[in-house]
């Protein structure tokens, strides 16, 4: 009669804990799914977002003390023209360069803080948080006035931007393995459909129904107010990634973790940490079910901080993943700068006060025939680890060309079409880097992946903003700054193209080599 060892007691573990997750009913990941759902959908549902630069710019805001006009009989209809428009360029100059940057550095800062807070305090406080951050942010919105307070508001705007990981990494610890996909899917549509309601409403509602800027936001502050109170009903996980770890009494012997569609090796970070590793051996081989808290390890804050560095050098050692993940950042740095600063540019191009706009139809526009062609990936057959990166460097100059028109034609129909292009574009390369740097991890450690590739972005956008955008900087002109944007998403596409032509090459020499040699050993 064999002794009971460690591989056996792990297997028996293992059969204890699929007996137990198979008690769980399968419609259980409908619930917290709808939920979040819900609650995507109405945070996302901000009609007045479109139009917050002609917002800031109009009478709600006090951005900057009011110049008394010329009085008597020489004050001329001219003469209030040009006060009228040099207090204009101030409130732009404020907008663009001192209170717009204020986002970009507060979620450079609070991003890595919050991935590990996220992790720590188990998704949904996070989740509430973001909440209330929108709230705060549209309440500020409505009655804030005067320059200190609007950098407030986009201080709590940059946490909220954050606090974005926990909404995206919630249901993943909340359902099974077998329902990521789908899950995935009616999480991010759900948020995909409600700004594009949201801006096709702002839109309507401005057009035709004449209505304020301002109501505009009373009913974003509505939606997002709605969403917080669905939050709170989320349940509350009981695992996460690090801080949380249910130990692997799920997984068969040698860390083989076994789920629907067959058995994946896994490397995560309980393969790590010996103490992790130490609890398999020590699970009482019966029937009870042991309290959550007995089931958690709880290793040491150091210790899951060396975790993430060893997991991250692991990561990152594929050229591939390496490759993808340089693009990412180089390029969702200066698509946050375009997004953030082009409806300034719209109000150069065509000023609210002079015409009817239309940027609630562009977004709405511009985010559908993404959805669309972000559903054509799919059925795109191509050879990426040959042509990847030749394919992101001619579409990475499509963008500047893009960009490049959006600037110099002064035009706002032309402006507002290459604008849709550049998002098109750019939501389909996105998509492409998303799944292959997934294809090419060797550890399940998506979020970690994700969040580096963005942070380091933010760092990048950080930087350029510093030297472009903000007042303390060069404080460029706004077409300025998208010449130079241009110019940044050029000189993407060159190394790019440099670097995939010698790719190319290499790939096709290789063949080459062994015939080569073998010549040369009978020779």
């Amino acid at each position: 009669m064999d002794v009971p060892g460690p591989v056996t007691r792990r297997a028996a573990a293992a059969a204890t804990m699929l007996l137990r997750t198979a008690r769980v009913p399968r419609e259980c990941w409908f619930v917290p799914t709808a939920l979040l759902c819900a609650y995507g959908f109405f945070a996302s549902l901000r009609p007045s977002e479109p139009f917050l630069t002609p917002y800031l710019l109009g009478p709600d805001k006090n951005l900057t003390e009011r110049e008394e006009t010329l009085e008597g009989p020489r004050a001329v209809i001219l003469d209030r023209a040009v006060v009228n428009q040099g207090q204009r360029q101030k409130e732009e100059k404020k907008v663009f360069n001192e209170i717009y940057p204020v986002w970009t550095y507060s979620y450079l800062v609070l991003l890595f803080p919050v991935f590990l807070a996220t992790d720590f305090l188990r998704y949904k406080p996070v989740v509430l948080l973001q909440g209330l951050s929108l709230i705060v942010t549209w309440f500020m919105l409505l009655y804030a006035q005067g320059l200190l307070a609007i950098q407030f508001l986009e201080f709590f705007y940059g946490i909220a931007t954050a606090t974005e990981i926990a909404y995206y990494s919630y249901i993943y610890s909340v359902v099974d393995l077998s329902m990521y996909q789908k899950v995935t899917s009616y999480c991010r549509s759900a948020t995909l459909v409600g700004f594009t309601v949201g801006s096709v409403l702002g839109q309507i509602l401005v057009s035709v129904a004449g209505w304020s800027l301002f109501s505009l936001n009373v009913i974003s502050l509505t939606c997002v107010s709605v969403a917080f109170a669905v939050a709170w009903f989320l349940p509350m996980p009981q695992k996460s990634l690090f801080f949380h770890h249910v130990p692997p009494s799920c997984r068969g012997a040698n860390g083989v973790k076994v789920h629907s569609g067959g058995i994946a090796t896994d490397t995560s970070a309980s393969n790590h940490l010996p103490q992790w590793e130490d609890v398999e051996s020590k699970i009482p081989l019966n029937t009870e079910e042991p309290p959550m808290e007995e089931q958690e390890s709880k290793p040491d804050r150091l210790l899951v901080l060396k975790v993430l560095w060893n997991d991250f050098l692991v990561c990152y050692s594929s050229h591939p993943l390496l490759c993808w993940s340089v693009w990412w950042a180089l390029s969702t740095c200066g698509y946050f700068q375009v997004v953030n600063y082009a409806q300034g540019l719209w109000e150069q191009v065509m000023p609210s006060r002079h015409a009817a706009i239309y940027n609630g139809g562009v977004e709405a526009v511009s985010t559908l025939l993404g959805a669309v062609a972000v559903f054509a990936v799919g059925y795109i057959k191509i050879s990426w680890s040959i042509w990847g990166e030749l394919t992101l460097s001619l579409f990475s100059l499509l963008i500047a060309a893009a960009v490049y028109i959006m600037d110099t034609v002064g035009n706002i129909w032309v402006c507002y079409t290459s604008y849709v292009v550049f998002r098109i574009i750019y939501m389909l390369l996105i998509t492409i880097a998303t799944f292959q740097i997934a294809a090419n991890l060797s550890m399940e450690r998506y979020a970690l992946v994700f969040g580096v590739n963005t942070f380091i972005a933010l760092a990048l956008q950080t930087l350029l903003t510093l030297i472009v955008v903000d007042a303390s900087g060069l404080g460029l002109e706004i077409t300025t700054q998208f010449f130079i944007y241009a110019g940044y998403f050029a000189l993407i596409a060159v190394v790019f193209l440099s670097n995939g032509a010698v790719n190319i090459l290499k790939k096709y020499r290789k063949p080459e080599d062994p015939e080569s040699s073998s010549q040369v050993t009978t020779s």
